[in-house]
Formats: structure tokens, sequence, C-alpha cells
């Protein structure tokens, strides 16, 4: 983090001082306004509250340009009922330990409500995953993506040969996988889920989108069910 980034952050809070409570409430001159930090000062308890809103407002806003987007899935990509009006869309890797230990995560939240669809974005960011990602494409293509999905993590490897027999124990094709799997359809896919990361900030996996709520990190099933819950009833 650089020098600047405090002043930035007291800008930024600031600002949501006056979004809250009025632009009339006093008469602004400049950072140094006395009763603006007068306030603050006397108010320290309102600063983290401040500072969550702003995520939440900016997490809002990268969201809502792609939203309809990341929340489409590559036809097949899916987990749970594909057909769920609660949507969870999930940016994985082979190679990520956190990933795989999400996955009991995902597996309980759908056994749990029949309405959700759980989007998988593959986003290969580890070396050696660029290889299992194209596969599971390819297995979504055949209509096997969760076999090839539950059986890939469970290989812990995202070598060649843990690649392959994932693929023929999920029972692809395995012909027209590896096909697929070199095609440009499959670079294209990859290629839109590496800029959908990036517009929405994330910078590692496992990462979510739940309603309007960006998550970052293996957060657990009850944070993620609790982002479900207030992203169904809004």
């Amino acid at each position: 983090m650089d020098k600047g980034t405090p002043s930035l952050l007291v800008t930024a809070l600031v600002a949501l001082v006056f979004g809250f409570a009025g632009a009339g409430l006093w008469n602004w001159s400049g950072m140094g306004n006395p009763a603006v930090e007068a306030y603050l000062l006397d108010n320290p308890e309102i600063l983290p509250k401040m500072a969550e809103e702003l995520q939440r407002r900016d997490a809002e806003k990268r969201l809502g340009a792609v939203d309809a987007e990341v929340k489409a899935p590559f036809p097949g990509a899916i987990l749970g009922n594909p057909n769920g009006s609660v949507v969870l869309v999930e940016f994985t890797d082979y190679g990520c330990t956190y990933c795989r230990k999400s996955v009991e995560d995902v597996q309980a939240l759908v056994a749990a409500n029949p309405d959700l669809k759980v989007v998988i974005r593959e986003w290969p960011i580890f070396q050696g995953s660029d290889g299992p990602a194209r596969m599971a494409l390819a297995a979504a293509k055949q209509g096997k993506f969760e076999a090839f999905h539950n059986a890939m993590f469970a290989a812990g490897s995202t070598s060649p040969e843990a690649v392959e027999a994932a693929a023929k124990a999920a029972g692809l094709d395995m012909v027209a996988a590896n096909e697929f799997a070199a095609s440009r359809e499959a670079e294209f896919e990859l290629m839109k889920n590496r800029s959908l990361a990036q517009q929405l900030g994330f910078d590692g996996t496992p990462a979510w989108v739940a309603g309007d709520r960006l998550i970052y990190g293996a957060v657990g099933r009850a944070e993620l069910s609790e982002a479900l819950a207030s992203a169904k009833e809004s």
C-alpha cells in the first residue's frame, strides 16, 4: 500500500459522510473543515461502517457492468439446478487448494437448496491448471461437467495423467474432448473468464458472486449461505 492510500480512503469516507448526512450538514470548504474533522473524531465508530458501505457500493458498481454476462454460464458448466432462480457464481482453479476445500461447501449448499444454480467459471491462474480447465469445458460440452469437476478436484493433481484419468472416470469421449480442449472456443471462454475476474476486481481463487455481493476467498458455507439468502430476499 502506498503512502497516499490513507488520505484517499479518508477522502472517500468523508464523501460518504456527506452522502449519509446530507450535503447541507456542513459548509464544506475542503479536507481541513474543522466541523468534519471534529465529527469524525467524536464518532470514530462510523468509519468501519463507512468503509464497508464504500466497498459495497464499489462492488455493486463493478458488478453492474457485467452482471448478466458473469451469471450466464458456459453451456453445461453448472452445478445444482440448471433452471434455479438463486445463482451463485464461482471462479475456480483446479490447482487451487482453497478451491478444493470449497467443493464440500458448494455441495452442501446445493443439497440444502434445490433452487440453487452454481455457475462455474474456469479461471486457471496456477501453473498447470490450463489443461484441466480446458477439459472441464469439454466435459460441459458433453453434459458431464459435474462428474469431471468432482473427479478432478478429488485427484489432487493437475498433471496430464490426472486430467486424463478424471476425464475417463467422467465417461468422456476422449477424442472429442481433446479436440474441443484445443479449440478456439475453449480459449475464448478462458479469456472471457479472466477478463470478467479482472473487471470484478478479483485477484485469486476461489472468488464468488452472490446477488450483488462479491466475495473473496474460501469463506465457508455459512457466509455463502447468508449471501445467497440476502440475494434471494432482495
